[in-house]
């Protein structure tokens, strides 16, 4: 995109040994009960314009809450990919090439201009904006910019606040999942679980989660069902669980765990409601145990 404007103290040995103490405390009460501080750290929204569709999806409180048809650059180089912060909003912002004053119904730039930082252009360059030519949404005729239809944008302005995260991406991916790749979190539903072990079903007292088309469920529970035990190493802060002749080390909320003396990469473990969570998946890359699962009764067959 070019100058057309079209887009984007010692302590005593007493002392010592109650911080070890309390310390030990806060670790049994975090890995068996899954207890962590609250993240200070509000859900943020989230823009996703995805080139390979001319989509944008707008997320707010961990849900996408509109999507629209977009038109993007001629040529996938025009129009950047990445990560960029919207720094200006403007109305009825002129086109200085051609001299078209903000709000004339031939400026090319619609009457709503949300300017994004991209390589120090400082929101000047690059944008999501309205257009004058509504037949061209969902096209690749840009120079750069983001054009939406006036009606849709006039409805996203007054959502949007600075900084807010725009996405730009082609991906044959979801929106959700580019948002949930992105780092940004997705709410999570909660529902009644059920193991069916043997052909006996059984309730568990804590529910499952799914997020983002993923099953978690509570570790300490779905441990103690299938007969292993948790213990906890003090000095490191991980879980190790035993379930029959496998042994797994974990630390909560990290994406890693040694099975057998052999480090796996699995989905990260998840702090819900004061409860750890494992993705289900990971019972047969851990532990090595097979299962189905019912989406229609909620449950896992082992």
């Amino acid at each position: 995109m070019n100058q057309h404007g079209h887009f984007f103290g010692h302590k005593s040995i007493w002392s010592r040994s109650l911080t070890v103490s309390l310390m030990f405390t806060l670790l049994l009460t975090f890995c068996f009960t899954g207890a962590a501080p609250a993240s200070a750290a509000a859900s943020s929204d989230l823009i996703i314009v995805n080139k390979k569709t001319n989509t944008l999806g707008y997320f707010s409180g961990g849900k996408l809450v509109r999507t629209f048809p977009v038109a993007t650059g001629k040529t996938k180089s025009l129009t950047p990919e990445g990560s960029f912060k919207i720094v200006v909003k403007i109305k009825n912002r002129p086109y200085y090439k051609e001299n078209i004053p903000g709000g004339d119904p031939a400026n090319p730039l619609g009457d709503r201009w949300l300017g994004l930082e991209v390589n120090g252009t400082k929101g000047t360059t690059y944008a999501i904006h309205g257009n004058n030519n509504e037949s061209s949404i969902g096209k690749y005729v840009s120079a750069g910019c983001i054009r939406m239809h006036n009606e849709d944008i006039h409805w996203l302005y007054p959502q949007i606040a600075k900084n807010t995260t725009v996405v730009v991406t082609s991906s044959a991916l979801s929106l959700e999942s580019i948002a949930a790749k992105s780092g940004y979190s997705l709410s999570s539903t909660m529902f009644a679980g059920t193991f069916i072990i043997n052909g006996k079903p059984i309730k568990l007292k804590d529910d499952f989660i799914l997020e983002n088309s993923r099953v978690f469920v509570p570790l300490r529970e779905t441990v103690a069902l299938l007969g292993g035990t948790l213990k906890l190493d003090a000095g490191s802060g991980n879980l190790i669980i035993t379930i029959g002749n496998r042994i797994v080390t974990h630390k909560p909320l990290s994406s890693q765990a040694v099975a057998q003396g052999k480090t796996v990469s699995i989905i990260a473990s998840k702090n819900v409601n004061n409860r750890l969570y494992l993705p289900l998946g990971s019972l047969t890359e851990l532990f090595g145990l097979p299962f189905q699962w019912n989406a229609k009764d909620k449950a896992v067959i082992l």
